[in-house]
């Protein structure tokens, strides 16, 4: 089942949103294959760290985050990976890796790539590697009022240039 807390905040927000249940997975990109949608309308939460302050970094699953432009956005040298060491007691109704978007019901910032943006939907980890949940995204910007930034790539796998990195028209 879905995280408890977030389904009662989207019932009390009147928001229409469906529950997608597909077989364990725990990479996004696993997960948008197998609930059949596309890796740049699923939303994956990676948790980050601003000078030791954790917060929610959400991009599609297609891409990768682009730490040096966290860097130059925040002004700051110190934006790491958190460990799930350093957050999993912060999300007690979710599995570890599978919480959703949603740091408002967190107590945290929550920062969204700018090519979510262009997405009429998005899915994204419902508290458990079985489950998703899919809404507007207008009806998720409105809820989480995330700080938008553009600070994804996608990685280019080819022969000859593997680490190429790029984030025009994702």
């Amino acid at each position: 089942m879905p995280v408890k807390k977030l389904i009662e905040f989207l019932d009390q927000k009147s928001v229409r949103y469906i529950t997608i249940r597909h077989s364990s997975a725990y990479t996004t990109q696993e997960v948008a294959a197998k609930a059949h949608i596309s890796g740049n309308e699923v939303a994956k939460t990676v948790m980050i760290k601003i000078e030791g302050k954790m917060a929610m970094a959400v991009l599609p699953a297609s891409t990768d985050i682009d730490f040096d432009r966290l860097k130059e956005i925040f002004k700051t040298n110190n934006v790491l990976l958190a460990t799930e060491f350093e957050f999993k007691n912060r999300f007690p109704d979710c599995e570890l890796g599978a919480m959703p978007p949603f740091g408002n019901l967190y107590n945290m910032e929550v920062y969204a790539d700018e090519t979510l943006t262009r997405e009429q939907e998005i899915a994204f980890n419902a508290g458990s590697h079985i489950e998703m949940i899919r809404l507007k995204y207008d009806d998720f910007q409105r809820l989480v009022n995330p700080q938008i930034f553009n600070f994804s790539w996608k990685p280019v796998s080819f022969p000859g240039d593997p680490g190429e990195r790029w984030n025009d028209d994702l």
